[in-house]
């Protein structure tokens, strides 16, 4: 991956939901909530505390829950993702 986080930031590839049917009748993208889902595909190193490294709680690979409008979106190789702030991570998903 070209993009690496620096401090304790995750990269995460957002997990679309899948197409929502009310009836006979597609939900428009307009109408759909925002992903809160994610795959983590890259970490920073930590945040430092004075001299001391504190490495993340997360790592590549977990699956998350996120807040609906936490983090900066952004697209790379045709690929959509989100750059998050560890603190806006709410949960890890098993």
């Amino acid at each position: 991956m070209a993009i690496k986080p620096i401090g304790d930031r995750v990269l995460v590839e957002v997990i679309e939901e899948d197409v929502q049917k009310v009836g006979a009748l597609y939900v428009p993208d307009t109408a759909k909530e925002k992903p809160t889902h994610a795959v983590i595909v890259a970490v920073g190193e930590g945040k430092y505390d004075g001299k001391d490294l504190l490495p993340l709680r997360v790592k590549v690979g977990d699956k998350v829950l996120f807040g609906k409008y936490a983090g900066t979106e952004l697209k790379y190789d045709g690929k959509s993702y989100l750059l998050l702030n560890e603190h806006d991570i709410l949960a890890v998903i098993d």
